[in-house]
């Protein structure tokens, strides 16, 4: 395994973040989880439950508490078995469900705030639909918006100089790669934010690079000698796409 410039010969694991590390994970975790839980687990159980796994992230869910919380007692003890532990910073047993009226009365007010929950790379949160019943939405994690935003900030302070077009270029490619994987429905807000705050930091970085270029607050960069566009209208060729547009 290549590392940080250095080759080891690991016995056990893969490296973070390696292409391999989902692939062993879906044919391990297959038997030691998702067959386990088919055959052994949802026969006994009272109500009903289903298992949602990607490499080695799953959540399961279930109707009874009672159900819940006999799965969390011999979950440890399943994996174990198998010399697997569970992340105890990332696992959790949690009340998901919507909102209920206050037994009070209380104008019909709900009770507690729901809980919610991330699950690759999304926020999992009860709110109401346009018909006004409660559903399960999903909107971009706060901590993976971060991490994003930062890898960008990065790359627009180390390419500050290098041409507009190729700048320009590279961060459409990486706007529709994020569109492409957080573009869901009910996701808009997240998506116009993250674009926002893209244009705003390549602002920063290209007026910390000198010369002529005027970078207007709206974040539509212009430069000198900058082509006009074909099309005319307020669009200008440098403009960053939005999420509609690349998943048009």
């Amino acid at each position: 395994m290549l590392e940080d410039g250095a080759v080891t010969y690991p016995e056990t694991g893969t490296p973070q973040g390696g292409v391999l590390s989902p692939l062993l994970a879906n044919i391990f975790l297959h038997e030691v989880l998702d067959a386990w839980f088919e055959h052994e687990v949802r026969p006994r159980l009272r109500g009903r439950a289903f298992l949602v796994r990607y490499a080695d992230d799953a959540v399961m869910v279930f109707a009874r508490e009672e159900d819940a919380r006999r799965v969390w007692a011999v979950l440890p003890k399943r994996l174990a078995r198998y010399g697997l532990t569970l992340h105890a910073e990332k696992t959790r047993l949690l009340a998901f469900h919507p909102p209920r009226r206050n037994p009070d009365g209380d104008g019909g007010r709900t009770t507690a705030r729901p809980a919610s929950f991330d699950l690759l790379g999304f926020r999992h949160f009860w709110a109401r639909s346009r018909q006004g019943y409660w559903v399960v939405k999903r909107k971009t994690a706060s901590d993976r918006l971060s991490r994003a935003l930062k890898a960008v900030a990065r790359w627009c302070r180390h390419h500050r100089h290098a041409p507009l077009v190729w700048q320009h270029a590279a961060l459409s490619r990486k706007l529709r790669g994020h569109y492409s994987y957080y573009g869901i429905t009910g996701n808009a807000v997240a998506i116009t934010r993250f674009r926002w705050e893209v244009r705003r930091r390549w602002q920063k970085w290209l007026n910390r690079r000198g010369g002529r270029t005027v970078v207007h607050a709206l974040g539509t960069v212009r430069a000198a000698g900058a082509p006009v566009s074909a099309s005319g209208g307020d669009r200008h060729p440098f403009d960053l796409p939005s999420g509609s547009e690349a998943m048009s």
